[in-house]
């Protein structure tokens, strides 16, 4: 009973167009009167509560970091590394696609950032190389959602912060299956971009390689600094953001001179403005995350799925179909605040290591960036892209395929997330 008038209130009001915060704090509301204690000091305690946060910090901090980078040059300069090194081979610009998803991903952690900054730069070159404008946009929507898997990674966080695990140990586990992902899309771009009639860039030298790199190298420098610094403890999650957005603004503004004193405050209001409506989100979250707790709406789907937790290869491969069906119809950030909750429990139980889970499911959330048809990333490089949504959908299934068939390696050999994290210390 408690499990229909949650569902039934989260999609009777998504359905009349009302925002995914409110919609959250009107399951947690209308769960208070069937449940008979409704209380609003209680609602807004736990929307404070929500928001009142330490690991939560980093959002704001990561979101500025990545707002700076696109304007002050570092975005741009990791894009021609790429360019240098992998621009000459056949689909050349795909494989730069690629490589500059992760390189971007591993310095900003937001997904809608990457992919708006890649589409600006790479979209109008790869056209012009020859390559169908619908695919060139579906790769490069691809390799945005690279972004929440390497660390840094804002989705980790959120996911950290809603399930009580440790961010550091979910950004170290992420490395191995970001590049993966990135791997496979590889392939799928070489699959499909064989018949296209392309005449490859011509190599670039030595010398013009070295300068490239030299040009970017306090942008190259920023991954290092991060994955150095949580492996060794020398910062916390939510200080190395401050460290990667003090050192991007230090950058931008002192040595590449990209950025302008008089274009902070358009940078800080852009970063502000997304800040609060993830944090937003996360409190009202609380206040439905509170209710289904107290309702025992996790306990009422243990039951349900009970034949499934002595398989836990099917328990998983159940659940993931779940968070597809999510992800079609609900951005990531309410995703991981509404299932959280209701899942973790049912891992403890079935023991699947919960670190594990994490990446499974910030990978699953992840694709739903770019699934239809509500897909925030997909509507992202249609926009920057200027190409149609029907377009682009018929461009990107391939490159969806993909990583779906990596998250489907990942479930049937955990190792490939678990022997690499024990490595980094994730596990």
């Amino acid at each position: 009973m408690v499990i229909g008038i949650f569902l039934g209130t989260l999609f009777s009001t998504l359905a009349i167009g009302t925002p995914i915060a409110f919609a959250l704090l009107a399951c947690g509301i209308v769960l208070m009167i069937h449940l008979d204690f409704f209380d609003a000091q209680i609602v807004a305690q736990n929307l404070i509560h929500g928001a009142d946060s330490f690991p939560l910090l980093a959002v704001p901090f990561f979101l500025l970091a990545g707002e700076v980078m696109n304007v002050g040059g570092l975005s741009k300069r990791i894009v021609n590394v790429a360019i240098t090194l992998v621009g000459h081979v056949r689909g050349g610009l795909g494989f730069v696609a690629i490589l500059a998803s992760v390189l971007l991903a591993a310095l900003s952690g937001s997904a809608v950032a990457d992919a708006a900054a890649l589409a600006s730069l790479l979209v109008p070159m790869m056209v012009r190389a020859g390559h169908s404008k619908e695919r060139s946009c579906g790769l490069i929507a691809s390799g945005g959602i690279i972004a929440p898997v390497i660390p840094p990674s804002i989705g980790f966080i959120v996911f950290g912060v809603a399930s009580e695990l440790s961010i550091s140990k979910l950004f170290m586990a992420g490395i191995v299956p970001g590049i993966l992902m990135a791997l496979f899309l590889c392939i799928a771009w070489w699959l499909t971009c064989r018949k296209d009639n392309v005449e490859p860039a011509p190599r670039k030298s030595g010398k013009e390689i070295l300068h490239a790199v030299l040009d970017s190298f306090w942008a190259l420098l920023l991954p290092f600094i991060i994955i150095f610094g949580l492996k060794f403890g020398i910062f916390t999650p939510t200080e190395a953001a401050v460290v990667v957005a003090v050192y991007a603004l230090f950058v931008a503004l002192f040595i590449y001179k990209e950025l302008k004193f008089n274009q902070l405050y358009d940078v800080f209001v852009t970063a502000a403005k997304t800040t609060s409506v993830v944090i937003f989100l996360v409190g009202a979250a609380l206040v439905s995350s509170w209710m289904i707790t107290v309702g025992d709406v996790p306990g009422q789907v243990v039951k349900m799925l009970g034949p499934f937790l002595e398989h836990k290869f099917l328990l998983l491969s159940v659940i993931m179909l779940l968070i597809v069906a999510v992800g079609t119809c609900m951005d990531m950030t309410p995703s991981i605040l509404i299932l959280t909750p209701v899942l973790m429990p049912i891992i403890v139980k079935a023991g699947i290591n919960p670190i594990y889970f994490g990446v499974l499911f910030i990978i699953n959330t992840s694709i739903g960036l770019i699934t239809p048809p509500v897909g925030t990333v997909l509507n992202v490089v249609a926009g920057v892209g200027k190409v149609s949504m029907d377009d682009l959908v018929k461009g990107i299934w391939p490159f969806i395929l993909a990583e779906l068939l990596a998250l489907l390696l990942i479930i049937i050999f955990p190792g490939l997330v678990t022997v690499p994290a024990e490595w980094f210390g994730g596990m």
